[in-house]
């Protein structure tokens, strides 16, 4: 690997021991074998290299969100079944311990003591939606239109973080898969009876 690459690398060990506002360009360097000239050079710095090793990591969840297959092969693109078993697939990463999400909830109550990596973040978002959209309702994710992406994606991503920040904060009372189902059911149901009435 070269610098860029070791830097990255460092950068994910560190987030994951000492999250975002405790990592110091140091800590990256001594994790990565390299020096802090490097982190300008490679990322501009130390909290654009944070913000970029925080979406690799989270790029790294797809196979996770994917589980086994059977959520996305064995169901209907849009069902509820499929909405069920991909969510339940994303719970289940929350569940682990040292999660990565804890890192989502540090960005989103210290985002204004970190405005570089709150701000490449939050550019990052439309991509999560748009990667989110054929999980849930099939297709190809180059296929999914901006429109699409900011609608059904962000309401996708804004579900996920409200499922972060509950999971972080009480994980023993968190909704799982099941429940969301449920409530999306009654959503769909109430939506039908106003329709018709």
């Amino acid at each position: 690997m070269g610098h860029r690459e070791d830097l990255l690398e460092g950068a994910k060990r560190c987030l994951l021991a000492k999250g975002f506002a405790r990592t110091t360009a140091r800590d990256i360097v001594k994790e990565s074998g390299t020096n802090l000239a490097s982190i300008g050079y490679h990322y501009g710095s130390k909290d654009a290299l944070l913000a970029q090793a925080y979406v690799s990591l989270v790029e790294g969840m797809g196979d996770a969100f994917e589980g086994d297959g059977t959520a996305l092969s064995d169901t209907e693109p849009g069902s509820l079944e499929r909405f069920q078993g991909v969510w339940s697939n994303i719970i289940g990463t929350m569940r682990d311990p040292g999660s990565i999400w804890h890192l989502s909830m540090e960005v989103l109550v210290m985002g204004d003591q970190m405005p570089e990596v709150r701000d490449h973040l939050a550019l990052a978002q439309r991509e999560a939606a748009r990667g989110l959209v054929p999980m849930l309702m099939g297709g190809r994710e180059e296929d999914v239109s901006d429109q699409t992406a900011d609608s059904l994606g962000m309401f996708y991503v804004t579900l996920m973080t409200g499922l972060i920040a509950q999971w972080t904060f009480d994980a023993k009372t968190a909704p799982g898969a099941e429940q969301l189902t449920e409530g999306l059911r009654q959503v769909i149901a109430a939506a039908a009876r106003a329709t018709k009435g």
